[in-house]
């Protein structure tokens, strides 16, 4: 029975030419197929004459124009009173296939004529190779940067590996190269010492969301090793990011416009599944509502975009060697696998699921910002920042001594009381005093304005010896925090409300107080020590210091190393 269409394996021909056997090489190049000869491109049944000899002259033509040559497999039916014959193929087991010095491959319903990237591309997949196997005849193991092959292959060992080999040994014995020190180009391209145009990336950040107008741009052309760190760099210096600070917070709370593990995925895809035969290059795209990543090379043979999404699809590295490795160094965790990790990442974090679309010879994954989501976002970070403010407090509260909170009131009461004043009134000694004191100042609840002799004390929090504890209302508005705190009389039993008012700006400003203290006491203090003086996070640390530094209001003399840093004050600025 004669189809009623062409398709995928079915092909129509009036009479025999040169076109059926074009249908018999594309259907051998693909998953096989038949040509039914004596039937119209309509499915109408024209018919043809056969001599004695007609159908062996046919398969002669077909295997002499054909390399390797190809011997169809045939069948005469009668319909209507009309001789058809069948040439059928198989999918050919060694590809890919030509007629007269050109190469085709069957494509949904037509013959599609096959580029030079295509022939080399089914080449070797039916060698079950790659193009990056290939030997490299312009560069050999010296181009490369073996300090990097060291370094990639220590994270490599972190992850459970055994590698005792040298840089060199290793790249021999991974075959990146051959033992004449050729490089294979995987080999080059993965370390390569220098910059070339085999790996251009082309960066933009973009004011307008046409793509017309650019605030900043990049190119990296650096190994393949070096450039994910390249592109991920790029990217976190033109998105946005919240950054909460909590005072005694250990660490701090970070909101990335986009899931950043997810664009990392993106960007190691682009440049492990690369075309680096085309001539194009790939392309990172800012815009003010969305990014775009741009890869040259098309999807293999068979495969297509809902493939991808529905992720019923067997994976098929473009570059196996360069995946070889970055799946050592556990960059990639399984091949195939890591589209539906970007979809969920996207999803989970309250966005739209990213983009994929065939363009230009390429593929284009397009990821946009969810404005609403980043809205909540912000809401979400000033909730988180709200309850870390009442936690310290609270927290802290709990910790206090009574000379503590006794400490604390006279303070209060009288913010130029001398230690010995405290002492007298608490009935403690001095050295006491001084330990107590210490320790409030560590937490932040009090700080110390000017020098000992002409300065004064100041209570950080309004706390008092009665102070116990928050209930739960704490309302969050843009920059400003109130938090709204009941406080109970732990003798008589009755409750006392007040209103604490903060911005974001003065709790940091506390922080900052404290931190000037501590360099006051000692100006050779390190960061690591104010970490743990303060509570805060290295990078809080580094935060205040950089906004001290920014404001005048501290600066660092002499080196890291062996220098110290000096608060300014108005007598000895200028």
């Amino acid at each position: 029975m004669i189809p009623k269409q062409e398709d995928l394996h079915t092909e129509f021909k009036p009479s025999f030419s040169d076109k059926v056997i074009v249908g018999l090489v594309a259907f051998a190049n693909a998953k096989g197929g038949t040509v039914y000869i004596g039937v119209d491109d309509d499915g109408t049944v024209v018919g043809v004459r056969l001599g004695k000899e007609t159908v062996a002259q046919w398969i002669n033509e077909v295997k002499s124009k054909t390399e390797p040559s190809i011997i169809p497999d045939v069948e005469i039916q009668e319909e209507n009173g009309k001789t058809i014959v069948l040439f059928c193929v198989q999918e050919y087991p060694v590809k890919p296939v030509s007629v007269k010095g050109k190469y085709y491959c069957r494509r949904q319903n037509s013959n599609h004529l096959l580029s030079a990237g295509e022939i080399a591309d089914m080449s070797l997949q039916t060698r079950n190779s790659s193009w990056d196997y290939y030997t490299d005849p312009l560069h050999t193991i010296d181009d490369l940067n073996l300090g990097l092959v060291r370094k990639s292959i220590a994270q490599m060992n972190r992850r459970g590996m055994n590698i005792t080999e040298s840089p060199e040994e290793y790249i021999r014995k991974k075959g990146l190269c051959n033992a004449a020190g050729q490089l294979t180009f995987g080999g080059y391209l993965l370390f390569k010492q220098e910059e070339d145009l085999l790996t251009t990336i082309e960066l933009g950040h973009f004011q307008d969301k046409n793509g017309i107008f650019i605030k900043d741009s990049a190119r990296s052309k650096a190994s393949l090793i070096e450039q994910v760190e390249d592109v991920m760099q790029f990217v976190k210096k033109h998105i946005n990011m919240a950054v909460i600070i909590s005072p005694n917070q250990v660490e701090n709370i970070q909101r990335w416009d986009y899931p950043l593990d997810a664009i990392r995925e993106i960007v190691l895809n682009m440049i492990i599944h690369r075309d680096y035969r085309a001539a194009a290059d790939s392309i990172v795209k800012i815009l003010p509502d969305r990014m775009e990543f741009y890869n040259p090379g098309k999807l293999p043979e068979g495969l297509d975009i809902a493939d991808l999404m529905s992720n019923h699809y067997r994976s098929q590295p473009r570059n196996k060697q360069i995946a070889d490795v970055f799946k050592d160094m556990g960059e990639i965790e399984k091949y195939g696998s890591g589209i539906r990790r970007v979809v969920q990442a996207f999803l989970e974090a309250g966005h739209k699921a990213p983009e994929w679309q065939q363009i230009s010879g390429g593929i284009m994954v397009t990821v946009h910002l969810d404005t609403k989501n980043e809205t909540e976002n912000v809401a979400t970070a000033e909730n988180d920042l709200k309850n870390d403010l009442k936690n310290d407090l609270k927290n802290d509260l709990k910790n206090l001594s009574p000379n503590q909170r006794k400490i604390m009131e006279l303070i209060k009461s009288n913010n130029m009381i001398t230690q010995a004043e405290l002492s007298s009134k608490i009935g403690i000694s001095p050295k006491n005093i001084r330990n107590n004191i210490a320790f409030l100042k560590q937490n932040g609840l009090i700080v110390r304005v000017g020098t000992r002799k002409n300065g004064h004390w100041k209570v950080t929090e309004n706390v008092t010896e009665n102070d116990t504890g928050l209930n739960d209302t704490c309302i969050c508005k843009d920059d400003n925090i109130s938090v709204k705190t009941t406080q109970g009389d732990i003798e008589s039993g009755s409750s006392v409300e007040k209103t604490v008012e903060k911005t974001v700006g003065e709790t940091v400003g506390e922080t900052a107080e404290r931190i000037l203290n501590f360099i006051i006491n000692n100006p050779k203090i390190t960061k690591p020590e104010i970490a743990k003086l303060t509570g805060l996070s290295l990078r809080g640390v580094e935060w205040n210091i950089q906004q001290l530094k920014s404001t005048g209001r501290l600066t660092r003399i002499g080196p890291n190393k062996g220098g110290h840093w000096e608060v300014i004050t108005e007598e000895n600025k200028g």
